[in-house]
Order: structure tokens, then C-alpha cells, then sequence
């Protein structure tokens, strides 16, 4: 007895070459090449979100020489202090030290996760005074996070080092 039901296989017929039938393995590994290549670029130009060690110490730098210019040019004593939470610079009025205000030279904080240590660390600020003729007291500072580290020295005679 025959069965109503009759199974047709219904295969579309293939036309064509067998290289037309899709994309081939080279060309598969090639695009993830080219995809793998372009996520390297751009993993390794995209700037970190903390900001480099490096840069936070040669900005320290720049500030503490251009307050030190300021004390030569306007014959006014001006102070640099650092703690491990931040750093700030202050002018002499002739009475009293007063915070500089201007904005290159406001209090500012450390990173949170940059450890700083201070050679001549004495209470928990250390101030340096920059004179009228650029000398001052020496201070050296260390910036350090995770593996990396930065040294910032003033020297006594006015020179301003990064080294890191």
C-alpha cells in the first residue's frame, strides 16, 4: 500500500561557479585582520582617562617656575606649598601670605590615585618660598601611581627638574 504522503526532497538547483557561493575563509580571516588592526589603533591613541603621570608632574613643574618668575618680575615674594592631598601657591603682601587667585596658580588636588611623598616634608604642608632674585628652598616631590613614578626637584639654586 502506498502512502498518501510522498516525501519530495524540493532542492533548489545551484547555478553557478562554487567560488560564488559565499565568502571564502581567506576573506574572512583578512576582514578580521583589518578589524583587529583598527581596534589596536584606536585602543592605543585614545588618551587614558586618569591622565599621564608624567603630565601631572611636568604641570607642577611649570606652575612652580612660573610662580617663581612672577617673584623675580614683580619683586614679591611668592611661596609654593605641597601636601599629599594637593599643592598651592600663595604672595607675600607685605603683612601677610595670601592664596594666589589667579587661575594657573589656584589650590589644586592631587589625583586621587597618585601617591605623592615629599623629601622635606615638615607638618602636613611644605612650603618653599621663591625670592625676588629666583633663589629658594630646595623641595623634591615624588608622584607615583601604580608602577609608575615621578620625580619633581627644585633645586636651592632656582632649577626645576622632572625626571620620571
Amino acid at each position: 500500500m502506498k502512502s498518501p504522503f510522498t516525501l519530495r526532497r524540493n532542492r533548489p538547483e545551484r547555478r553557478g561557479c562554487a567560488n560564488e557561493q559565499g565568502f571564502t575563509l581567506t576573506e574572512l580571516m583578512v576582514v578580521l585582520v583589518i578589524l583587529g588592526v583598527l581596534s589596536a589603533a584606536i585602543v592605543l591613541v585614545m588618551p587614558d582617562p586618569r591622565g599621564r603621570l608624567i603630565d601631572e608632574g611636568e604641570a607642577f613643574a611649570a606652575r612652580a617656575n612660573a610662580a617663581q618668575e612672577i617673584a623675580i618680575v614683580e619683586m614679591r615674594d611668592t611661596a609654593l606649598w605641597v601636601s599629599p592631598a594637593g599643592y598651592g601657591f600663595e604672595r607675600y603682601d607685605g603683612d601677610e601670605w595670601s592664596p594666589m587667585t589667579i587661575p594657573p596658580f589656584q589650590d589644586r588636588q592631587w589625583p586621587e590615585d597618585t601617591a605623592v611623598s615629599i623629601a622635606q616634608q615638615d607638618g602636613e604642608r611644605t612650603r618653599i618660598i621663591f625670592d625676588a632674585t629666583g633663589l629658594n628652598g630646595p623641595l623634591d616631590v615624588t608622584l607615583a601611581r601604580g608602577d609608575n613614578s615621578v620625580s619633581v626637584a627644585i633645586g636651592a639654586d632656582g632649577t626645576i627638574n622632572v625626571a620620571g
